[in-house]
């Protein structure tokens, strides 16, 4: 919803054409920057790289450019809220105190630094973030093609990681999971957001919504620590206790994720396309991950 976004989207990502996998894969080096401990500067630069050739001018004769800083920070930001949203409401932890918001939120300016980018659009504090928060969503923001392309969840895709589920059995399962989706999405949106996409949203979805937040809550309290996390993260986690060597190579996206294997594709600067020999599962430590 960006201005500077809309056209990024819309004329660069592969976003539409292959939308489980341009998710999963992304989440890796994202991750990465945050977990990748000594070489996470590295992560972050090569994230950074993929943007390099993200520009051009849109279809309202707007210029725009990815590694535009008031872009890419904000960007950045939708990353660190969903933390917060995340702990709030998914974790079974029963919410986050001020305190900790305020830890987290240093912790994102770290985390951005990384990037090597102008830090002019960061707020100074959590509370000068929560305010540039509402300005974005109440005056920044608009209703345009991409945002209304990313809602459009109509056809969409088997994801990968269900290769034996026939096609005629996904169809109505992919329907109602878009549905869905875009339902809980919109739960989690800013009122200003859901006012200016024109989505209606009752005290009755409201309770439906905290409801099922709850439920996810409590089933997250019963996975094992460690599998918490996604794998990068996990690895991450693992070298910090000591677990993992500190310059052992990132665990990476499986093939299944990876863009298509056409060299007009997979060779492009702007996608993490990393030489994946091992199979569809990442073998490390004394189990199996199963990854996504």
């Amino acid at each position: 919803m960006h201005p500077g976004l809309d056209a990024g989207v819309e004329r660069h990502s592969r976003f539409f054409e292959e939308r489980w996998q341009r998710l999963l894969r992304s989440l890796y080096p994202i991750s990465g920057v945050v977990y990748d401990g000594p070489r996470a500067h590295r992560t972050a630069l090569e994230v950074r790289g993929y943007h390099d050739r993200i520009k051009g001018v849109g279809a309202r004769g707007r210029k725009y450019h990815a590694l535009d800083p008031e872009t890419f920070y904000w960007a950045h930001a939708t990353f660190f809220v969903s933390t917060i949203l995340i702990a709030e409401r998914f974790t079974g932890g029963g919410g986050i105190g001020v305190a900790e918001k305020r830890r987290l939120f240093d912790e994102h300016v770290r985390w951005y630094r990384m990037y090597g980018m102008s830090m002019r659009p960061v707020p100074e504090s959590w509370e000068d973030f929560q305010r540039y928060g509402k300005r974005m969503c109440a005056e920044v923001l608009e209703d345009n093609k991409a945002t209304r392309d990313v809602l459009d969840t109509a056809g969409l895709a088997r994801p990968p990681f269900l290769p034996w589920l026939a096609e005629v059995m996904w169809r109505p399962v992919g329907a109602l999971i878009g549905r869905s989706f875009v339902w809980f999405t919109i739960g989690l949106y800013d009122r200003e957001v859901r006012v200016l996409l024109g989505f209606a949203w009752s005290r009755r979805d409201a309770r439906r919504h905290r409801r099922i937040c709850q439920a996810i809550s409590a089933v997250f309290r019963l996975v094992p620590h460690d599998r918490r996390y996604h794998p990068r993260a996990r690895a991450g986690r693992r070298r910090a206790r000591g677990e993992l060597a500190a310059d052992a190579e990132p665990v990476e996206t499986p093939r299944r994720n990876l863009p298509p294997p056409s060299p007009s594709e997979r060779g492009k600067p702007e996608h993490y396309a990393p030489d994946v020999q091992e199979p569809a599962w990442v073998r490390y430590g004394n189990g199996v991950d199963v990854t996504g």
